[in-house]
């Protein structure tokens, strides 16, 4: 019987208490650490030396500031790279203006995963079964990405490069998720199909975005991601976008 859990490797621990601590660690030893948010699929991967094991591992959860929500009507809402699923999941403010956001965080796991796992987290796995992503992509999200070179944001379609891999460099990291207002009359919803629900992963995620008025559809969008294609681009979220002005019917194939 295979054996999956080990003890943990050896790596030296550290916990900075500003964001700049952390960047200027992260870049002192780039290609050598790794930065430590929830830890849930970081820790059990370092268990099955699933990955390279790290030289350092840079703890975030003592850094102020990295785990809020925040929404208005012009920026739109912004959720902290510590925010936890279960703070988004119960969030009043994502519940009301992004429905789809907090149906996804509630098909993630079990509750005690929730409590500690990040949304963020689970994008920068970029694991093909992730339930974030779909619903970001219906919603155009971006991300605000921090590192020497200093921030830029991306939007959401163009962070993922394959299975597990995103465009961040070994010295950058997500800063920021950012969601902007979506249209008046718009409605969203992410479905999920998994053997246990949220116990298990995803076989098929998909998340739908639209706005329509009196049955014409204005803009609609289709986010999803399949856990059993294999291939980047098979795997990737797909978007596909309607042109505004046909009846709600005719615009779904």
């Amino acid at each position: 019987m295979a054996v999956f859990y080990r003890k943990l490797p050896r790596f030296d621990y550290v916990m900075p208490k500003t964001l700049d601590d952390a960047l200027a660690l992260l870049n002192e030893h780039k290609g050598t650490a790794r930065l430590l948010a929830g830890g849930t699929d970081l820790i059990p991967q370092l268990k099955q030396r699933a990955i390279n094991v790290p030289r350092h591992l840079i703890d975030l959860k003592a850094i102020k500031g990295l785990n809020a929500i925040s929404y208005d009507e012009q920026s739109g809402l912004r959720i902290g790279p510590l925010t936890t699923i279960s703070a988004i999941e119960q969030s009043p403010v994502i519940r009301e203006h992004f429905p789809s956001i907090a149906q996804a965080a509630s098909g993630m796991a079990a509750p005690q995963i929730r409590n500690r796992g990040t949304f963020a987290g689970n994008i920068c796995n970029a694991v093909p079964s992730a339930d974030s992503a779909p619903a970001l992509l219906t919603l155009e999200a971006f991300v605000k990405i921090k590192g020497p070179k200093g921030e830029c944001i991306v939007p959401i379609d163009q962070f993922f490069t394959g299975p597990c891999e995103t465009i961040l460099e070994k010295e950058e990291m997500l800063l920021e998720i950012v969601v902007p207002k979506s249209p008046p009359r718009s409605r969203g919803v992410y479905l999920k199909l998994a053997p246990r629900h949220s116990m298990d992963l995803a076989i098929v995620g998909v998340a739908a975005h639209g706005a329509y008025v009196d049955g014409i559809c204005k803009d609609i969008r289709i986010g999803e991601r399949l856990k059993l294609f294999s291939g980047v681009r098979n795997q990737r979220l797909k978007s596909l976008k309607r042109q505004p002005g046909q009846p709600l019917q005719s615009a779904i194939p």
